[in-house]
């Protein structure tokens, strides 16, 4: 009989440790039920000492859903769903992924959540941040969220992954080690309500982040870009912030549709590299 999971909440704005399972070994569906509990409650788990392979990294995403769909960024050979985060000493160019966004937020049907095992962890900085995004919304001051009420925000991924974005053509050309694959595609729209219900918990949250968010239908592009620089400065407020450090073999999933997160420095001179797979939504989420 397997052993009970062992949850420690962070005592931040959400995130927990999880121990009592081994990720090498096929899950029971009741680990996987106890999991899913969880990770629905903290939003952010973290699993230490675990020393999967890329095939154990495989089998824990489809536990808990279908493989998303991951674009502009070229998987690691062998594999069709794992992509690596990854940043060489020598670099020197802008730290990928660092400013707020929930992941694919621009696609039509954005992901249930994301997992990213960490393969070589520098000795210092690299934190995540992650900003829970129903704690922003429920303590929200009320004329902040009356400009919101009711809106539907415009996501695309021109402004990271166009040829002229900000990982476009120029960027590939500094020498960025990831393997990211600007294209055309990324001018593409999509419309999520700024507010939304979480697909299996039915809590309001806050959905999506300016970068991804170009635009508030029915806006002006100036009433647009004052309200999503008001948003976004409140929905990272460090109330709602919980800030996580990695460990070697140390797995972390987190909701896509509850919180937004972003990368950190500190670690200049060390390679960082971080294997990452992403859980679909499934049909009832």
């Amino acid at each position: 009989m397997a052993a009970a999971l062992h949850i420690e909440p962070s005592g931040q704005a959400c995130g927990a440790t999880v121990r009592g399972v081994d990720l090498t070994r096929p899950l029971s569906a009741d680990q996987v039920a106890g999991v899913r509990t969880a990770w629905l409650e903290h939003h952010v788990l973290a699993f230490p000492d675990q020393a999967m392979s890329d095939d154990d990294l495989e089998r824990f995403t489809l536990a808990f859903g279908p493989f998303g769909d991951d674009p502009f960024i070229a998987p690691i050979p062998g594999r069709d769903h794992i992509i690596e985060i990854r940043r060489n000493a020598e670099e020197t160019g802008p730290l990928f992924a660092e400013n707020w966004h929930s992941d694919w937020s621009f696609q039509a049907t954005p992901p249930a959540g994301t997992c990213l095992f960490g393969v070589t962890i520098p000795p210092h900085g690299g934190d995540t941040l992650f900003a829970n995004q129903h704690l922003a919304l429920e303590a929200m001051p009320s004329d902040l969220r009356s400009r919101i009420e009711g809106r539907t925000a415009v996501h695309s991924a021109r402004g990271g992954y166009a040829p002229d974005g900000f990982y476009g053509l120029d960027d590939q050309r500094r020498g960025r080690s990831m393997a990211i694959r600007p294209s055309d595609e990324a001018m593409a729209t999509q419309l999520h309500p700024l507010i939304r219900a979480h697909p299996e918990t039915g809590r309001l949250g806050l959905f999506g982040c300016v970068g991804y968010i170009i635009a508030v239908d029915g806006l002006d592009e100036e009433d647009s870009r004052e309200l999503l620089t008001d948003l976004v400065r409140w929905q990272g407020r460090d109330e709602f912030v919980y800030r996580h450090r990695w460990e070697p073999d140390m797995l972390v999933m987190w909701d896509n549709r509850s919180v937004l997160h972003r990368a950190t420095g500190g670690y200049e001179g060390h390679d960082r590299v971080l294997h990452r797979t992403t859980i679909g939504a499934r049909r009832s989420s």
